[in-house]
């Protein structure tokens, strides 16, 4: 096995539940790890024999501009994305942070992680 990471993917959404949140947007930052077998793709150097992490990038855009209330909600849209198109791909651990959430306090990020395993 082996994996695939995308770091620091940044989008500007409109994720959350307040009605201000859909109308100005924020800063959002997700980062992705998925399984995979690397061992073909290592020793052909062909694309096709491994996943292709410019589709991976474009998943979590196009899922990071739906809006949904919850992070919870979006992440899983990611994943459920990603299994259905993506075969290869065995575990995905995914982190979606809203950036300076308006919480009422100094708070960097808000994050939210989920992991899961093809069944």
């Amino acid at each position: 096995m082996g994996t695939i990471k995308l770091q620091n993917i940044r989008t500007f959404s409109f994720h959350g539940c307040l009605e201000e949140e859909a109308k100005i947007g924020s800063d959002y930052r997700v980062d992705l790890e998925i399984k995979t077998d690397l061992r073909k793709s290592s020793t052909t150097d062909e694309l096709k024999d491994t996943v292709d992490y410019v589709l991976l990038n474009k998943i979590v855009v196009e899922e990071m501009a739906v809006r949904s209330k919850l992070l919870e909600h979006v992440g899983h849209r990611i994943i459920v994305r990603i299994f259905s198109e993506i075969p290869e791909v065995s575990r995905i651990l995914l982190a979606v942070s809203k950036l300076n959430p308006p919480i009422g306090g100094d708070v960097e990020a808000v994050t939210i992680e989920m992991e899961e395993y093809r069944s």
